[in-house]
Formats: structure tokens, sequence, C-alpha cells
């Protein structure tokens, strides 16, 4: 206690209690009641006091239940209503739109509820976060439904206007919604964390971390897990795991349904005496927490220090500042999640924005750019969607093709509708958009709903809507549909459905058009988008499209940077730019940046492009140049970027290496050792200079690939050589009176590198071949096919039979529990690459052909078990 008598009180009493102690044993402090410890301790009062006041001071209250908000400072004193209000209609001029009566009253009827629930200190951090990021070219979005609000589009917050996209409010926040509202904010996922630093600067470290999530124990790990904590051989814990299937549309799998749905699972643990005590124990244990980690988006922001309302650690990985309790337990002790959410995408336009401005010397306002677009919308109409937001994959692109989008409004259709259960309704969409008298509704109430959707069903929205005006629900009773709906729990299921069922009847309709109505919404409030989430996504799906449409390199090429280090997303993004027309070269010592550069060339050049497939219209894109796109220097294994740097800084100081001596004098860096020397010829960055006709000081030598490998030492010794010369020498020997005594670089002769092996030099230090492909000489054969790897892996079904051409790039043999040996086989073409499982009998067939860089063609069934495309192969045959 800080009172002095306090304090000499509890000694008296410690002292005396220290002498009690000596003389009685533990028995003599067990007190059954609170009046056996008065008699006890009778003759000392001050003890019954201080304990009285003490255990006062102990009390803890946890107040649940309310919600606590970021200290937000205002200007001039106002209250924080007053400061959103200021900040909405502060937006009608940056937004350029007129204060109609309609549109006034949309922000008041807004404001009236945001006031009423309390939420303005929310909306006001929200709109200083979105503040920042655009006032440093940080580009964001926001998901979800909060963009069909006016207050935050003018407070700019979202940047969707609600009335062009007709996006109701309610969704977002109604008066008789019970939770807070959930604004997520997607950014640049490469200037996500100087967002979140921008949170710590602006309200105290010490009162901002990200959560913490709980990783839980599920029906696979819980076995792996328990088979190696009893000690069990890790063979028998992983054939279990492997018998138990993964889980679907979120919804994890357990060990008792995998016994269920599993017989040789069920089997294994009637008939196996381990697998049974593994099986029972790990169900024990499912579902416990078996590990902290950082929650992907959420961040709490705390008005006081955050140690008084949740329990922080590091994170045992990154160190990063966390949160002890789940998202929800913070939702509970009254913090406010703030999601963060990084986008690659993103990422891509604001590089693509400002390659542009910085190339062609154009701004691009890539939130205003012009919604009619004539070459974006060609462009998706002919299926180029490769590398776009939203808009990529076999599947979505063929509807493209089918639908010929006219607006955005399609796009964000169609971005809706690809979801399971909805898609079954885009042929019904392309068909009535492409013919209107085929638009009809199966109740006149509908039209209201349904107009600018051809009549049909497309967003979740527009099950909500007829939940309101069909069935006569509260949009409380409708928040609660849409959570049953999407927990698919059964019971809830059949309540909500007679419900809705029995709303629609006594709002006039029949028993049977009512039932009809339930088949048609159940999909769409399981898995359809709600509008506004897809009028956000969707916009940023057009702009991606907008700049790859009229700066397809430069676009192209932030698509590759953001790839970097994905092999498989590499080559898939050459094979689209390939098909654009766009040359992707290797790297070039005179050309190449750090990522991957779009280069001019010096003429005018006009490209055929490569047909999109095999049925595709060819198109003829024509251009005053030709761009084409090279490899970055750091995109080559075993090259750092601090030699990277160094090359580009000397390239644009004394300009571009006139010869391989040259490079070789000017880069006096460290780091240009025999390692990344060698990685910089086997590339090809070096090729420039490999020509019959280069000369210095009147002595000619070449600089092909296979010459300068096999004189890398003399290459270094040269360089040594010239890292000895003063820095004001103009050239090596410059200071000598007699030139003619001027030494030079001269290389032996050796055998040129052979195609092959420059390949596979390619292969090895940029992850795919660049030059030429070891498919090249059966091009015309594999074009023939119907089916590339990419086709097969969006368009097929399990079980379904393909044969397909392609080079093995891994073999894997694997001995089986009946001691025979099958493989995994990686085969890739010239669109992607496909694991390929050869089981025992096919393996004893072909295991001569299943060698790497050995080209071949599999007949097979398509398998996606485990959520993972394959082919299981049935016969091989050597490409000749």
């Amino acid at each position: 206690p800080e009172d002095k008598a306090a304090r000499e009180t509890l000694l008296r009493v410690n002292s005396q209690g220290d002498a009690l102690e000596r003389d009685t044993d533990e028995s003599d402090f067990s007190f059954p009641d609170a009046d056996a410890f008065e008699r006890r301790f009778r003759d000392l009062p001050e003890a019954l006091q201080e304990n009285e006041r003490m255990a006062a001071l102990c009390a803890l209250e946890l107040p649940l239940g309310h919600w606590v908000f970021p200290e937000y400072q205002t200007e001039g004193g106002a209250t924080h209503d007053e400061a959103l209000r200021r900040m909405v209609y502060t937006g009608l001029a940056r937004r350029k739109m007129e204060k109609t009566p309609e549109l006034e009253g949309r922000v008041e009827y807004e404001l009236k509820i945001i006031k009423d629930k309390g939420y303005a200190p929310y909306f006001l951090v929200v709109g200083d976060l979105m503040r920042y990021a655009h006032e440093h070219g940080v580009l964001t979005t926001i998901r979800g439904s909060v963009a069909g609000s006016m207050v935050t589009y003018l407070a700019g917050i979202t940047n969707v206007n609600p009335f062009e996209y007709k996006l109701p409010f309610e969704r977002f926040l109604n008066p008789e919604r019970p939770s807070a509202p959930d604004i997520d904010m997607d950014f640049a996922d490469n200037r996500r964390d100087e967002m979140i630093e921008y949170a710590r600067q602006k309200y105290g470290a010490d009162k901002v971390a990200q959560i913490g999530t709980f990783g839980t124990m599920m029906a696979r790990g819980s076995v792996r897990d328990i088979a190696r904590a009893m000690g069990f051989e890790y063979a028998i814990g992983d054939r279990i795991a492997k018998l138990i299937p993964f889980g679907s549309q979120g919804f994890p799998m357990s060990i008792d349904r995998a016994l269920e749905l599993v017989p040789e699972l069920a089997h294994l643990c009637q008939e196996d005496k381990d697998a049974k005590t593994i099986i029972e124990m790990a169900k024990k244990m499912e579902g416990c927490a078996r590990h902290i980690s950082v929650h992907a988006a959420g961040v709490v922001i705390a008005p006081t220090p955050l140690t008084d309302y949740v329990p922080l650690q590091r994170d045992p990985k990154g160190g990063k500042l966390i949160t002890q309790y789940d998202m929800h337990a913070v939702e509970d002790a009254g913090l406010l999640k703030f999601d963060f959410l990084g986008i690659k995408n993103l990422s891509i336009l604001a590089d693509a924005v400002t390659l542009v401005k910085k190339r062609e010397g154009v701004q691009i306002d890539i939130e205003n750019v012009p919604r009619d677009d004539k070459k974006t919308f060609e462009m998706l109409s002919l299926g180029q969607t490769g590398g776009l937001f939203q808009l990529n994959g076999a599947g979505m692109t063929r509807y493209l093709k089918e639908l010929r989008p006219s607006s955005i409004h399609d796009i964000c259709a169609l971005v809706a509708l690809y979801r399971p259960g909805p898609m079954e309704n885009i042929p019904q969409y392309i068909e009535r958009k492409h013919t209107p008298t085929l638009v009809q509704y199966l109740d006149p109430r509908l039209k209201e709903i349904l107009a600018d959707s051809y009549g049909v069903i497309t967003y979740q929205d527009d099950v909500l809507l007829i939940a309101v005006k069909l069935a006569g629900y509260s949009w409380l009773e409708t928040d609660k549909l849409r959570k049953a709906m999407g927990k698919k729990i059964p019971a809830e299921m059949m309540a909500q459905k007679e419900k809705l069922i029995a709303g629609f009847i006594k709002n006039g309709m029949s028993a049977e058009k009512a039932e009809k109505f339930w088949k048609l919404i159940e999909p769409f409030a399981a898995y359809g988008f709600n509008k506004a989430h897809a009028a956000s996504y969707g916009k940023v799906a057009y702009q991606t499209a907008y700049m790859k449409a009229n700066f397809p390199a430069i676009y192209m090429s932030a698509v590759l940077t953001a790839e970097s280090g994905d092999v498989e997303k590499i080559g898939e993004t050459i094979a689209e730019c390939k098909r654009m027309g766009i040359p992707v070269l290797p790297p070039s010592i005179n050309e190449s940046y750090s990522g991957f550069t779009v280069v001019k060339p010096q003429q005018s050049t006009t490209v055929r492009a490569a047909p999109l497939d095999s049925d595709a219209t060819r198109y003829t894109r024509h251009a005053t140049r030709l761009d084409r796109i090279r490899f970055g220097l750091t995109t080559i294994k075993n090259f750092g970027e601090g030699i990277a740097d160094a090359i580009i800084a000397e390239r644009e100081r004394g300009g571009p290496f006139r010869s391989l001596a040259d490079f070789l004098e000017r880069i006096k860096d460290r780091n240009l050792n025999k390692k990344s020397l060698e990685a910089l010829i086997k590339a090809g960055a070096l090729d420039e200079f490999a020509s019959p006709e280069q000369t210095l000081q009147g002595k000619v030598y070449s600089g092909e690939r296979g010459q300068m490998l096999k004189n890398i030492e003399r290459l270094l010794l040269y360089s040594k050589e010239s890292a000895r010369r003063p820095e004001n020498q103009d050239s090596l020997f410059g200071l000598m009176a007699d030139t003619t005594a001027i030494p030079s670089l001269s290389l032996a002769p050796a055998t040129p590198a052979t195609t092959e092996e420059k390949l596979a030099w390619e292969k090895e230090l940029l992850g795919l071949y660049l030059s030429g492909h070891p498919l090249d000489k059966f091009r015309a054969l594999l074009e023939k096919r119907e089916y590339t790897v990419s086709k097969i892996k969006e368009e097929f079904r399990d079980g379904m039979t393909v044969v397909v051409g392609g080079i093995v790039e891994e073999v894997r043999p694997i001995i089986t529990k009946r001691n025979e040996v099958m493989a995994f086989v990686r085969l890739a073409d010239l669109s992607s690459s496909i694991e390929v499982v050869v089981f025992p009998a096919a393996y004893q067939k072909f295991k001569n052909l299943l060698a790497p860089e050995t080209c071949i063609a599999i007949k097979g069934r398509f398998s996606t078990r485990n959520d993972t495309p394959s082919l299981i192969a049935e016969k091989a045959k050597e490409l000749k």
C-alpha cells in the first residue's frame, strides 16, 4: 500500500504471521468459513481490515459488449459526428457530385444510423488511413458491403459510387443490425507494412498490434502429431493421414466424417491395433489449439495501451507484437478489428501506372480511367485474360468470350456469378443479354430487383431484397437468413426455409411458386458475392484489363515482376506474352534493370500475335514499335542485388557497355566474382558481346557463351587488373606512350555452346527456357492437340481421359507398402505443368521413358484428389 500506516500494519501482521507459522502446522490455517477465519485472527483486527481492503483492490471486472475506438483527434473541438459530417460534405467537390435532394437524403439517412450506433470514430479512423494511402501513392480498394455506403464514398474510403451501381446501404449497416460495421481495406501488398507502421506512428506503438490466431489440430495433422508424440513409426501415421480426405467449400474434414466416407480407413481402424490407438487419441485432440500465428489481415488500435484490454506477445516467427486473444475474443474485449489486406494485383496496377509515367510520360488516373474503352472490351471478348484480376482462367475466359462484355456492369455480374452454385446461371445471363426478348420474371415484383441483370438472380443482395420485399422479412431477419444459409447448418437451414416459404405465401405467392423460389435463391445465399463486393472487385478487374489493353508490355512486365519466384506463374505469363506478340528475352547487361524491364527497339514493327487457342480468331496488333520485355538481373539465380545495383549504376553513369572488355574494366565491385560472372554468361546476359567483329585495340576476339565460360579465369584476371587502374585514367593503359604495347582482352578458342546446353543453363538460372524450348521441334504436333495442360487443369473433371505431350521435368520414384516402385512425374508443355502419377504396373512398362528432359506423350485419367490436379498414367510414348 502507498499509505505509510498501512505498510507498517502489514509488516507487523506479517512478522506475527511468521511467528505463528513456526509454531503451527498448515492445518491451523484451514478455515471452513469466514467465522472461523475471524475467530483465528481475533487478536489481530488489523489483519482482518487489511484482508478486506486488499481483496477489494484485487477485484477485477472485464466489461464486455461495448466498443472502444482509437483516440481520434478532431479539429476545433468538433464531436466525432460533426467531424464525419464535415468530411462527407467536403467530399462532394472532390467527387464532382451535385448536392441534389436525393443525394442529401441518402447521406443524412446514413449519417443518422451511424450516429445512433455511435460508430463515427471508426469511420474517421478508416478515413484517415485511406487519406494517408492516397496522399502517399498506396493503391487501395475496399472489399465487402461497405461499398454500398454513400458516406464512405464521399469520405474517400470507398471508390464505388453506390448510385451508379444501385447498391443498398442496408446490406452494410441498418438500424436492426446488432453487429459492428466491418470495413476490409485492401492495399498493394508491397505497401501493406507501410500502412500498419503509419497506424503505429499515428496512434502510438503501444496501442497498435496485429491479431494473433490459433492454428488448431485438424484431422490429418492431429493423426500425424499423435503418432509422432506416442512414438509410432512415421509410416503408420502418414498412411492413416493420407486416407483422410480434405474438406470442401470451407468446411474442414473431421476424423469421424472420414471414417464414414473412407471404408479403407474404417477397416484399418478395426483391424490394426496401433492405427486404432492413434485414431482414438487423435479424435480427442482434434480441434485443440496447436500453435499461435499472425492473422492475415487483422489489426487492433486501442485508445489507451493495449495491455488495458488484451494480453500481448511476440510473434514466434517474425517477432511482431501480436495479441494473445484471437479475433473473436478481441472483439469481445471491445476492440474493433481493422483489416489491412495485401493484394498483389493492386501492386501490379500501381507498378504499371508508375512505369507508364516513367517510360511514356503519361499520367494515368487509375481511379478514373474511361469506363467505355473500346480496346479493353475487345480484348476481353477475345479472351486475352492472362494476368488480369478475377477474370483469368480457362472457365472465366470462355464465359467472357461468350458474353462479349460491353460495360463494367457485365464484368461485375460475371465476377459475382463465377462461384459454385450461381455459376449455373451464367449461360442464362449471357443468353438474355444477347436476346432481351427472353427476359422474364417468376413474379412481377422481381422486376424492380432484377431488371439490371436480365431477370437473373446474380448477387447475394438479390436474395436479401427478395426476402424483404416478397416475404416480409425485416433487415434483422434477413441478416439471420444470410448467416444461417452461409453456415449450412441443416437445422437452421430447415427453419429458415419454412419461414421464408411461409412469408412468400403470406405475401401472395402460391405454395408451388414459393418452393421454386427457394430452389433459386439457396445457392446464392451460401456462395454468392454481395453486390457491393462485386462492384469493388469488378472495378479493379476492369482497371487491370484497361492497363493491359492500352499498355500491354508495361502491364505484363509488372505482372512478371510480381510473380518473381513462382516459376510456374512466370511460365504461364510468358506464354501469354507470346500470344500477345510481346517477346520476352533473356537478361541483358545493357538493357536489364533489377526486375523485369520493358525495352524499345530502334525500328517500327508490325506483329502478328499467336492465336489464343485452337479455335480463336487470329488478330494483328499494329504498333509503331514492338516493345520487348527483358528478364531482370536479380531474376538470375546466384546473382545478388549488390552486384546488379553496381552494374545498373555504372551503366547510368557512363552509358552502355561497348564491349566485354569495357564491361570488365568499368565494373570494379568485389561481387563480380566467378560465381556471378558465370551466372551472367550462362543466363545470356552477355550475349550481345558475342560477335567475331568485336575489337579492342585492333585485336579480334569473340564472346560466345561457350567461349566465355572456357575463358572465365582469363576474364576474371582481366577484371582484377582493371581494378588497379587509377580513377582519373581514361583507359586501362592510357598513360602508356607506346599504344602498340597495350595488352588487350584476348580469348582462347573454344567449342561454342550447343542449343541444348544453353536451354539447360536458362532452365537452371532463370527457371524456364527462353531462347528456345526442347518441345519446339514438336510444336506443330502439340498445337494440333485440342488440349494443353492449362486447359486440362481448368476444364477437366475426375475420370476424364486425355492424351497430352510434354517434357519430363522431375521424376520422384517411391517404394510402396507392397515393396513395389511407382513414381510421381512433373510433366510440362508450352503452357503449364502437371503432376503425373505412375502406379507400379505402368511404371514397369515405360520407366525407361521417365527421365528428366525426355519429351513424351502420356495417356491418362484426370484426377483432383486432395484438391491437386494430376494425371493417372496409363500409357506413355516418346515424342519423335
